[in-house]
């Protein structure tokens, strides 16, 4: 497994914000871009996101459905280190239920974690990156915005969500200076099943080798994207959903 490296400093001297940041690929992120010159703001439901604690690296636990957390977090970015550059809208979460199964509190609950969070940080980041005229947003979304899942109806619908906020603050923000873009990610090992599987991760290693690549991607994988297309490397991509999934798109009939 590759380690994080920071040859590139493609980040070196922005202020970001990145929520699931406990672990997979949100931890990934904040680490990857800490260690490219980044200072970060490191946010989760989840307290184990206090480990990331560093110089420059602040943990904070909140929901982000919750009213009131959106702003706190970009708060605490621009008042710790006077400005916010790049947001990572990370956090995410799953249910495998028919629809038939489903609860209106499980659809909201699940669309909460993975449109409205992104919605309201992305809105309360825009107003801290206007004044600077710049900024970059990474949505992280999934191939499944694009192929119909049986089993998973409310992660599908939220990610189809998540990819066309993308699309649509893309335009608005663009004016601004400020690139929005997400990735569409595949299967990646992380911990995102493990309430719904015995081991998580181990699934997602088995199912990935489903993709035509033959795996599932690594955290690290995902967050070199992130970083790429939070930098000024990537100042002609504007809502873009990149694709990051081993091939399962190119499968698509």
């Amino acid at each position: 497994m590759s380690t994080i490296s920071a040859t590139v400093n493609e980040v070196d001297g922005k202020v970001a914000l990145v929520t699931g940041a406990a672990s997979g690929i949100g931890k990934a992120t904040a680490l990857l871009l800490h260690a490219r010159g980044a200072k970060v703001v490191a946010e989760d439901i989840d307290p184990a996101v206090e480990s990331l604690v560093r110089p420059d690296l602040v943990p904070v636990v909140a929901d982000i459905t919750k009213d009131g957390s959106a702003e706190a977090a970009v708060a605490l970015a621009v008042d710790r280190f006077g400005r916010l550059d790049i947001l990572v809208n990370n956090a995410g979460r799953i249910i495998y239920k028919p629809l038939l199964e489903t609860s209106r509190e499980e659809w909201e609950a699940i669309l909460a974690t993975n449109a409205t969070g992104a919605f309201l940080h992305s809105r309360e980041a825009m107003k801290a990156m206007m004044p600077h005229k710049s900024g970059a947003i990474v949505n992280i979304a999934s191939y499944a915005a694009y192929f119909a899942f049986p089993g998973i109806g409310a992660y599908t619908a939220s990610k189809g969500a998540l990819a066309q906020l993308t699309r649509t603050q893309a335009l608005e923000a663009i004016p601004h200076g400020i690139r929005v873009n997400a990735i569409g990610v595949g299967d990646v090992v992380t911990n995102i099943l493990n309430d719904v599987v015995e081991d998580g991760p181990g699934y997602l290693a088995e199912h990935g080798k489903g993709a035509p690549i033959g795996r599932a991607a690594r955290p690290e994988e995902i967050a070199e994207i992130v970083a790429f297309l939070a930098s000024d490397r990537a100042s002609f991509i504007v809502g873009a959903v990149v694709m990051a999934d081993g091939g399962m798109t190119v499968t698509a009939g």
